[in-house]
């Protein structure tokens, strides 16, 4: 797990998905499964601060990488994940150079930002705080997400900010934002995607994007992007209980 970090900033493709029932045992069958990373989503799901952990611990067995994509931009947010054991943050709604820079002091040690030193897990509950130090700047992962209509328009800005691993695309609001909703907003959002894409790119970024399915992970790919959250536990939950359900009322029928 140690070189997460380093295939996200190599460009290798990377598949990971949401994670957002709040229970460790969901966490083991989707890690047994064999994704790349895990993304617990402590903002748009149930789970709570208390239940972090245990689920980082959880991916932590299977040693498969869990990042965790925190509320907001509050230091005190990503610092909580952080010194649970998360591997990095992806921290939503980054508009602006400002936000970015400070997402960065917020997920990096001196020199480089101003997070604060934890008697955490991460840190061995105070006994490996030395080691820990030794090694987080270099080894956790910092994706934001962009994904409103100001963050397209400062996307070179953002993307020039110095500490950020990965530009997130956030596919729903930015469609929102932009006004690029449904089957008629798409060769407007597919624009959005590629100039956030290329702008990144250039600037020596790497590239995330949430997908709901797998229909168009190679059409994305192909624009140099390569690390991909795909669905969430819930939505494959869902999706694989409709499939089975109706293959055998299919075949029950008489």
């Amino acid at each position: 797990m140690a070189t997460f970090r380093k295939s996200c900033i190599e460009r290798q493709p990377l598949i990971g998905t949401f994670a957002a029932i709040p229970h460790p045992v969901a966490i083991e069958v989707v890690a047994q499964a064999g994704p790349d990373f895990l993304c617990i989503d402590w903002e748009h799901s149930q789970i709570g601060r208390e239940r972090i952990e245990d689920l980082i611990r959880a991916a932590d067995i299977h040693r498969v990488p869990a990042i965790v994509r925190v509320p907001g931009h509050a230091p005190e947010q990503i610092a909580a994940v952080l010194d649970a054991g998360a591997s990095g943050v992806l921290v939503p709604r980054v508009s602006t150079a400002e936000q970015a820079k400070a997402v960065v002091m917020a997920t990096r040690y001196p020199p480089i930002g101003e997070r604060g030193v934890g008697p955490g897990r991460a840190a061995g509950y105070g006994y490996r705080i030395p080691d820990y130090l030794s090694k987080a700047n270099d080894e956790l992962v910092l994706a934001i997400q962009v994904e409103t209509a100001e963050g397209l328009a400062n996307i070179a800005e953002i993307a020039a900010v110095d500490g950020v691993d990965v530009i997130f695309v956030g596919p729903g609001d930015l469609s929102v934002s932009i006004g690029a909703l449904g089957p008629q907003g798409k060769s407007r959002l597919d624009d959005a995607i590629r100039t956030i894409t290329t702008t990144a790119l250039v600037a020596g970024r790497s590239v995330g994007i949430f997908r709901p399915s797998t229909d168009d992970i190679a059409q994305w790919s192909a624009t140099g992007i390569s690390f991909f959250l795909l669905a969430s536990d819930t939505m494959f939950l869902g999706a694989a209980v409709a499939e089975k359900t109706a293959d055998a009322r299919a075949k029950a029928t008489k």
